[in-house]
């Protein structure tokens, strides 16, 4: 009987076998495989249109030219028509209508379901332009067919990239592809994303098997825009961004060399370390005002976290954490002394956690230990084991051009430094890492075996290591954590009580770790800076220089007491040309104007209102009306009836986007963040924006007139 990797080797996808088997996907389940499930499993978009071409051209016994679309798709990826944003969201083997330029209406149209429709609002955006060099000498040396074909080809490996990373395809522009990263979905790294997307689209084109090799230059910008409903609601017109960043995005990829990426300064500043960069100068671009700096970006850095790669380089000293280090040394000590130990270690967004893990890494610099860690990944959160691919990876030491036996003789080594049995599990460590088996015995079990063998393997090497030299684990962000990572992290607090180790989890409020009933492991929260230490925090950032108090008010009002917010926004107004130097403080040169939100928080908080969807209105009605409000007045704003509304409200809630006031049902609500109020109010447009505001002082003077009486100039904002 044909097995699940025998089916998946078949059509060259055999380096996904580990994660269908672990999930027990065998061969007859196959035809009961949707997208939704290829989704969860982490499939890219490109491998999951060959999987389900060859299962509906293996269950639906198509006609015989749809048989043979299928298999062009199974065995010639690249063999595809020109893709639009609507076709790479259709069935395989459809046919395509170049007028409207969407796939005819088919029974199986809903294989990749497009976008919802988006209402149009301002928000920070990254976009990509991907231009194919010499499209115009590549007509007049191929036939248009079979320069049809490579066109084709060109999309779909580049779509199929950007939709792994989360991009949208905004419109296919001839050779070129217009894409946003952070829309109609915002992340906290959209801009590492568009980065890392656009070399590997390059590295993508570049293995496409056409008759000749063809390259592609990328352009990336990021700034503010206008972008949603468009075309008078029309779902076929594309939702484009308007503004200057599309443009720009567009004369950079102009200036960038054949298979490079080039970016523009805003974008360098949001990703940090995380790439090493070229710079390219200040450049006066076509229809841009201002010389603009431009990067090259040579590649990743390969920084192990979040955290290294995006502050490592432009640290803050750490204020209100001694007893938060105190623990963990503490802790440290127990570990040493062979008592193992857990730490969860949680807190919202910008609280601090990577720091104070970087703080303890510091005061550890002189102990010997082996570190270990493992980062979780928001765009990995369905891939099997990821955290502990990306680790074996880097302690190998797998460079990009390692062949296969190279790359097994490094894990061979890596496993080496901790069991005399390698032959034993090497097979378990290259199946995991998707490398060839051949030179190493067959192992007779069951997926769900084959994943328990692999769990007790990855510990046992982690005991293994600590039986020479303590251990400090780090496992960064475990609210991105895969399900199957999660058992391995189960097993691994039962396992380190009597160990080396000390292993540390650092996860947000909305994840609930299961192991607090172990009397070794210890739950570390960490609570926002007083007034106090959000004032040490600016001293900081200045150099020791003293803001003017209404500034330095305004700056530890709107931040909360979260640090990160408090460095950049004092970061922002040190560079928004409103206080001149006078030595050993700053003054104001002119009014105060009112703070905008950092460029580097942009992308954070507009991604938290991102994941409301419809309930994210309410939040912008209520950011309309203040950062407090009154379940009754956003009443009279809302059409929502009240049970809605009230799931509304409860839904902010657990977001911890709002926090209820005095906890009556109908009572008042007040922004978590003074900063979340302010990216809820900065995405509307002015036109519904007015329209609020008109509501709101309605429903103030109709049942509220003793709140006007007393407060009149809340009628007139």
């Amino acid at each position: 009987m044909l097995t699940i990797r025998q089916w998946l080797e078949n059509i060259g996808l055999e380096r996904y076998s580990t994660i269908f088997e672990s999930e027990e996907v065998d061969v007859d389940s196959l035809p009961h495989v949707t997208v939704e499930d290829l989704k969860e499993l982490g499939i890219p978009l490109g491998p999951r249109r060959k999987i389900l071409g060859t299962i509906y051209s293996e269950t639906e016994n198509a006609d015989t030219a749809r048989s043979k679309t299928s298999k062009s798709i199974s065995e010639s990826p690249h063999r595809l028509p020109p893709t639009t944003p609507t076709e790479l969201r259709s069935a395989p083997g459809q046919p395509f209508d170049y007028k409207t330029a969407t796939r005819a209406p088919t029974g199986i149209d809903s294989v990749e379901s497009p976008q919802p429709v988006t209402e149009a609002e301002r928000r920070q955006l990254t976009v990509m332009f991907c231009d194919l060099v010499g499209s115009t000498e590549l007509s007049t040396k191929f036939d248009p067919e079979v320069l049809r074909e490579m066109m084709g080809a060109y999309q779909t490996a580049a779509g199929a990239v950007i939709e792994s990373y989360d991009g949208h395809v905004a419109q296919y522009l001839g050779d070129g592809l217009m894409v946003y990263f952070g829309w109609p979905h915002a992340h906290e790294d959209d801009a590492v994303r568009a980065v890392q997307a656009g070399l590997e689209v390059i590295e993508a084109v570049k293995r496409l098997d056409v008759p000749t090799e063809l390259s592609v230059r990328v352009g990336i910008a990021t700034g503010p825009v206008v972008v949603g409903e468009t075309g008078g609601g029309d779902p076929s017109v594309p939702k484009t961004a308007v503004g200057e960043t599309p443009n720009l995005a567009a004369r950079v990829q102009g200036m960038a060399e054949p298979d490079t990426v080039a970016i523009g300064g805003i974008t360098r500043g949001l990703i940090g370390a995380a790439f090493e960069l070229d710079s390219l100068g200040a450049h006066t671009l076509k229809g841009i005002a201002k010389p603009v700096e431009l990067y090259r970006v040579i590649g990743d850095k390969g920084a192990e976290s979040r955290f290294e790669a995006t502050y490592a380089d432009h640290l803050t000293p750490v204020v209100g954490r001694d007893s938060g280090i105190a623990l963990q040394l503490d802790r440290w000590q127990r570990a040493k002394d062979g008592e193992g130990q857990v730490i969860l270690l949680s807190g919202e967004p910008g609280i601090g956690k990577s720091r104070l893990i970087h703080m303890l890494r510091e005061k550890l610099a002189e102990d010997t230990y082996t570190p270990i860690r493992y980062q979780c990944s928001s765009h990995h959160s369905n891939s099997a084991f990821y955290p502990a691919i990306d680790q074996l990876e880097r302690a190998a030491g797998f460079t990009r051009d390692d062949d296969n036996d190279v790359r097994l003789d490094k894990l061979e080594s890596l496993l080496g430094q901790s069991t005399g049995n390698v032959n034993d599990i090497a097979r378990l460590f290259a199946t995991l890492l998707s490398l060839p088996t051949d030179r190493y015995p067959t192992i007779d079990a069951t997926p769900q075996q084959l994943k328990e063998q692999t769990i007790s393997s990855l510990n046992d090497q982690l005991l293994g290591l600590a039986s020479k030299d303590p251990v400090v684990f780090l496992i960064e962000d475990a609210h991105w954590c895969d399900p199957t990572t999660l058992e391995l992290i189960g097993d691994a607090i039962t396992r380190i009580i009597d160990s080396r180790i000390l292993l540390i989890i650092t996860h947000r409020p909305e994840f609930e770790a299961p192991w607090t009933g172990h009397a070794h492991v210890s739950v570390q929260t960490l609570n926002r800076l007083s007034r106090r230490e959000g004032s040490e925090v600016v001293e900081k950032v200045t150099g020791g220089k003293s803001l003017p108090k209404e500034v330095l008010d305004l700056i530890v009002a709107k931040t909360d007491g979260i640090p990160l917010y408090v460095e950049e926004l004092t970061k922002n107004v040190l560079e928004a040309g409103f206080l001149k130097d006078a030595g050993d403080h700053y003054e104001l040169d002119g009014p105060l104007p009112a703070l905008a939100i950092p460029t580097t928080l942009q992308e954070s908080l507009i991604a938290r209102l991102d994941r409301l969807n419809t309930v994210k209105t309410i939040a912008q009605i209520g950011a309309c009306i203040g950062r407090e409000f009154s379940h009754e007045l956003v009443a009279t704003v809302s059409p929502l009836s009240d049970t809605d509304l009230q799931s509304a409200f409860q839904q902010l809630v657990e977001s911890q986007i709002i926090l209820p006031q005095g906890g009556a049902t109908q009572g008042s609500y007040i922004f978590k963040h003074a900063l979340l109020q302010d990216a809820a109010y900065s995405s509307l447009l002015q036109g519904p924006k007015r329209q609020f505001h008109d509501r709101i002082a309605d429903g103030l003077l109709a049942k509220f007139p003793d709140v006007v009486a007393s407060t009149p100039e809340l009628l007139a904002s």
